[in-house]
């Protein structure tokens, strides 16, 4: 080997060690921006706080949000509010049944509120169908009106995302409970998991 090449290999040794020192630095920090586009979280101590409070599945609140707003607030074109895009009247409905005095549609734009209200609401719609989370997610897309039609006209309370008649809806939950195992494996420790 001549010292031409003894030097060449020596300098492609020492650019490969700096390109590795940085990629073990960029690679976790470009990881973590990915995530944050993909699959953000924000606000995970209100999400622990009410899912220990309304015995719900931390993952469960997270991937609400992330499928009603991607933890951006808003409100959107039907009047629906805040991170887990509430109806101001369904809010009236929360406020009345847990006892609230103070509550105003404002607060919708408020994380810990909205959060709260949409954890009791899926807290709620649980127990209203035994349970059954394909029907509660469906209900908190497409009104408990309509899944009661549908339970009826199905004969079942067995309710699979396949019997969902609507496609928005049944793509709803599925998004749901896509990111609810998404949100499980990501963010175990942040989510208290």
């Amino acid at each position: 080997m001549t010292t031409r090449s003894r030097r060449r290999t020596v300098l492609l040794g020492a650019v490969a060690g700096v390109l590795g020192v940085g990629a073990a630095i960029l690679v976790p920090q470009i990881d973590k921006a990915v995530r944050e586009v993909t699959l953000p979280l924000r606000h995970e101590d209100i999400i622990r706080q009410q899912a220990q409070a309304k015995h719900l599945d931390p993952a469960l609140i997270a991937a609400v949000i992330f499928a009603e707003s991607k933890f951006r607030a808003r409100t959107s074109s039907t009047g629906a509010q805040g991170l887990m895009q509430i109806q101001p009247e369904t809010a009236r409905f929360i406020a009345r049944r847990s006892g609230a005095r103070t509550f105003q549609t404002a607060d919708l734009g408020t994380p810990q509120i909205n959060i709260q209200y949409g954890s009791y609401y899926l807290r709620y719609l649980l127990d209203r169908y035994g349970g059954n989370r394909v029907l509660a997610i469906a209900a908190y897309n497409a009104g408990e009106t309509n899944v009661d039609r549908w339970i009826v006209r199905s004969g079942q309370r067995g309710f699979g995302v396949e019997d969902i008649p609507f496609p928005e809806t049944r793509a709803y939950v599925r998004r749901v409970l896509g990111a609810e195992g998404d949100y499980r494996h990501t963010y175990r420790r942040e989510l208290g998991l």
